[in-house]
């Protein structure tokens, strides 16, 4: 049976103990560690680049998918690949030409993937899907941590999902399906139901404040994930 994968986002974190609370997260049983850069551009905020990601890489060993709020994304690609990033999305509008970005990185070794806001059309997901390894939706406006989780997103997701299912049964390849965004205990289980399997979570695992705390949130989230994944299956 499948089971959920949750990531921690660090924009959520102790930023003066960023490599701590990678590492506690990842003994506390995160299964990706989700690092936020945005551009103060793209979306309205400032965060982190290839250097951040290339310190806190030696605390773990958990795959670090980086997601680009940033415009352009090209030019930024190889350093974060370089840094030590194992999957890369990016916005769909962020980019000039989508297909060319994302072969750039999957030809430096990355996994790539595509970031669909809210209000963004889905019809990009006609033309790269045999590109792209992760489907990343996000269930609130980029830009800032500690939003609310936006109810209509859940539809999105069960349209994606059932676009995904027919390529697998199709093809055979399997893309995963993520939700960003507001993620607590109390919504997984509805995303987990309409057809995600990847969780970002921010401030539902480092607002827990302990290494302990984190355990908790992150087996809640997995908890409840998995009861609605099962159920789906």
């Amino acid at each position: 049976m499948k089971k959920s994968l949750i990531a921690p986002s660090i924009l959520s974190a102790d930023f003066a103990r960023l490599g701590e609370e990678v590492r506690s997260v990842t003994e506390a049983g995160a299964d990706w560690i989700h690092f936020d850069v945005m551009d103060n551009h793209y979306v309205p905020n400032l965060t982190v680049g290839p250097l951040v990601l290339e310190a806190i890489r030696p605390y773990t060993k958990a795959p670090i998918d980086v997601h680009l709020m940033i415009e352009p994304v090209d030019a930024l690609i190889p350093a974060f690949v370089k840094a030590g990033a194992d999957l890369i999305t990016f916005h769909c509008e962020a980019s000039r030409h989508v297909d060319r970005s994302l072969a750039l990185i999957r030809q430096l070794g990355a996994k790539a993937g595509l970031v669909f806001n809210p209000a963004t059309p889905l019809s990009y997901l006609d033309y790269e899907l045999d590109k792209i390894d992760l489907v990343l939706l996000m269930s609130v406006n980029p830009g800032f941590g500690g939003q609310s989780f936006i109810e209509p997103v859940l539809e999105k997701i069960a349209d994606v999902r059932r676009r995904l299912d027919a390529y697998k049964a199709e093809t055979g390849r399997e893309i995963a399906l993520e939700v960003d965004g507001g993620v607590k205990p109390s919504n997984i289980a509805k995303a987990a139901a309409a057809g995600a399997d990847v969780f970002v979570a921010g401030s539902a695992v480092f607002g827990a404040g302990t290494p302990e705390g984190y355990r908790e949130a992150i087996a809640a989230l997995r908890c409840a994930a998995d009861a609605a994944l099962a159920e789906r299956n």
